[in-house]
């Protein structure tokens, strides 16, 4: 298991905001760069690894000093920046553009805002709605200073000018200053940075307070379910009796704070971003650690000091960067018909008018999450305006059981999804330029498959079959794919419809199952040991589990996991049950292993995350940011399991995610 230290760029690096796009990773910093451009880049493949390129845009001649907090966009084959820029008194929101993540970028001419001071954009996008938060000063709040606001956006280039307050400051761990003197001397807060989530029908924004400069500022969140309310977000930490979720340690860490948040390599585990003190103070540098749920709780499993487990790569990824026999000696190949297929540029380009088509790819676990970007070819021996279709199959052994597809007829796109003899169409957004790269995100569970366009659901549902191929597919035009990866396993939210687990794939042992309230529950605590299990074995996996008690448990009562559970139905359980007055994670029937003891303010009454990893015949478990620990477990092929021992307990969510070649 490799690992990584914090700071993973122990170079300036504040305010890092990054963009993940064709399964590369651009990361873009405040201020002025080393070249004397604005806004640095750095780029990495995972998020550990970093190279310096230049400034992403020339500064203007108009003696502006601060150009702050980048972020970047993408859409139709465009990179949108929105920065603020001014002299730190007065501060405004502009957009640039570019048609490469590493510029370089052009200002566009467009100031959104109009506000004395404004900065820190961030876009949100939300079943086709685009909105802008941003920080702006409130004089005549209670607590004055700054604070955030979301805004609709008319366009990428204007806003409806409606800004409504979303966290302004309300405790006092966000003081800037007691005695801020360039503001005549008031006491003064600061709530700055948003980024926002959206999770099982929450929204989350993510926001930092405090001074930037000192041991005060952290990062914490706020929750609401209407995104469009004119009320303000409940805000999570009041800093005494709860904390920000990420914040300073003294002596290790300082001031850890303004983040984005990155889709991990695997596309699975999500990590936050954020800028740290460097150990002798002289910069902010950029550190990563992985970001989560357990139930409506996010969480960070940092700030970190120490070594970490890297971030899980796919299982088979592919940058097109060689020719195709070149990957002889890998597990994962390429099987090609029909069609001529060229790699070149990081691309798979598909160049022939041929009726069919195939880039296939064979004989993996039958679940997965795949993300490829796709685009039409304009130009060449495919035409710049032939009518047909591309798009990505399924395959349960020959018979396509999954078909997506965008589909043109003179230059005008639509999007279909045929699944047995059941066909989908829809419109795609008026502005879909095919020629121009566009994220597709393809889930597949056993029997139940879920499909994304640009971050949008498109469809999900369930296929007849088994999935055990997945091939690229051009009809009667040329297009080109890019930035492959395939990653074994699979995660269960429990959002579906209400009623028996085995719809999803889990196979009761024990004890009364049930999918209700975004959960799976076992609803009869009079049950000694209910089992439930689910997914294909596989050799080496992470297990992410939440958990909580639905009911008061006796001593010895609680919840449990099989991490490992072979072909026999054998391997180790641990148990989180009560001894005392404390709570702890037991590994049973091993008098050898210590128990877990679990924090003090440990609530088993809330959802708590539970995290393991097989590798071979070694099994490390910890809860939350805590210290892993390990044992040994049988090699081979495992699959996990819950349990309940005694009492009712829920589950919130289940992720299975293959490491190395296991899928």
């Amino acid at each position: 298991m490799t690992t990584y230290l914090n700071p993973v760029h122990n170079r300036p690096c504040p305010d890092p905001f990054v963009l993940k796009h064709r399964g590369e990773y651009w990361c873009y910093t405040t201020g002025f760069w080393h070249d004397g451009r604005c806004f640095g880049i750095l780029h990495s493949r995972d998020l550990v690894d970093w190279r310096e390129m230049n400034g992403a845009m020339a500064p203007f001649d108009d003696g502006s000093t601060c150009y702050w907090a980048p972020e970047v966009i993408y859409e139709n084959g465009r990179f949108l920046m929105y920065y603020s820029v001014g002299n730190e008194t007065r501060m405004h929101i502009r957009v640039a553009a570019a048609s490469h993540p590493a510029g370089p970028f052009v200002d566009t001419g467009h100031a959104l805002t109009a506000q004395e001071f404004a900065i820190d954009p961030h876009v949100f996008i939300d079943d086709g709605k685009r909105f802008l938060f941003y920080a702006t000063d409130f004089l005549e709040h209670t607590r004055i200073g700054t604070g955030t606001v979301v805004d609709r956006m008319i366009d990428e280039f204007t806003l409806a000018g409606r800004p409504h307050p979303v966290t302004r400051a309300k405790y006092d761990w966000q003081i800037y200053d007691p005695n801020r003197a360039e503001k005549g001397g008031v006491r003064w807060h600061t709530v700055e940075g948003p980024f926002v989530l959206k999770r099982k029908g929450v929204y989350y924004e993510m926001f930092s307070g405090g001074n930037w400069k000192n041991l005060t500022y952290g990062v914490s969140y706020a929750i609401t379910r209407e995104l469009e309310s004119p009320e303000e977000w409940a805000q999570v930490a009041d800093g005494k009796s709860v904390l920000p979720i990420l914040r300073t340690i003294p002596g290790l860490v300082i001031g850890p704070g303004h983040n984005s948040v990155a889709l991990g390599p695997d596309n699975r585990q999500h990590f936050c971003v954020y800028h740290r003190w460097a150990d002798d103070g002289s910069d902010r540098v950029l550190a990563i650690d992985r970001q989560d749920w357990a139930g409506e709780r996010m969480i960070v499993l940092g700030p970190s000091t120490t070594p970490q487990p890297s971030p899980n790569l796919p299982t088979f990824s592919d940058f097109f960067e060689r020719e195709a026999q070149a990957d002889s000696g890998r597990r994962f190949r390429w099987g090609y018909e029909g069609g001529e297929w060229v790699t070149g540029d990081q691309e798979l380009a598909q160049e022939s008018l041929a009726s069919r088509a195939l880039a296939r790819l064979s004989s993996f676990t039958p679940s997965f999450a795949v993300e490829v970007s796709l685009r039409a070819l304009e130009s060449g021996r495919a035409g710049s305006h032939s009518d047909g279709s591309y798009g990505v199959s399924i395959f349960d052994q020959e018979n396509e059981v999954v078909r997506f597809r965008i589909e043109l007829a003179a230059g005008v796109a639509a999007l279909s999804c045929r699944i047995g003899e059941r066909q989908l169409s829809i419109e795609p957004a008026q502005a879909f330029q095919p020629t121009a790269y566009h994220l597709l995100r393809v889930e597949v569970d056993g029997s139940i498959a879920r499909l994304w366009l640009d971050g949008m659901p498109f469809w999900q549902g369930r296929f007849d079959g088994e999935a055990n191929a997945l091939a690229l597919v051009t009809e009667g035009m040329g297009a080109a794919y890019s930035g492959f990866s395939l990653t074994g396993g699979w995660e269960d939210l429990f959002e579906g419809e209400p009623g028996d687990p085995g719809r999803s794939g889990w196979r009761a042992l024990s004890g009364d199952w049930e999918i209700t309230g975004e959960c799976l529950v076992q609803s009869n605590g009079k049950v000694e040991d209910a089992v439930i299990v689910k997914g294909p074995p596989l050799d080496s996996y992470e297990v992410v589990v939440n958990a909580r008690l639905d009911e008061a448990a006796p001593t010895g009562s609680g919840y449990g996991f099989y991490p490992a559970l072979d072909h026999e139905g054998r391997g180790p359980l641990f148990v989180v049950s009560r001894a005392g007055e404390r709570w702890s994670l037991v590994l049973e029937g091993d008098p050898r292993a210590a128990a877990l003891t679990l924090p003090e303010n440990f609530d088993p009454y809330n959802h708590q995350q539970f995290r393991f990893r097989k590798e071979g015949a070694r099994l490390f478990f910890q809860w939350e940011a805590g210290t892993p620990r390990e044992v040994g477990v049988r090699p081979g092929p495992a699959r996990p399991g819950l349990c309940a021992r005694g009492a009712r307990a829920s589950f919130d969510m289940v992720r299975v995610t293959a490491t190395g070649e296991s899928a």
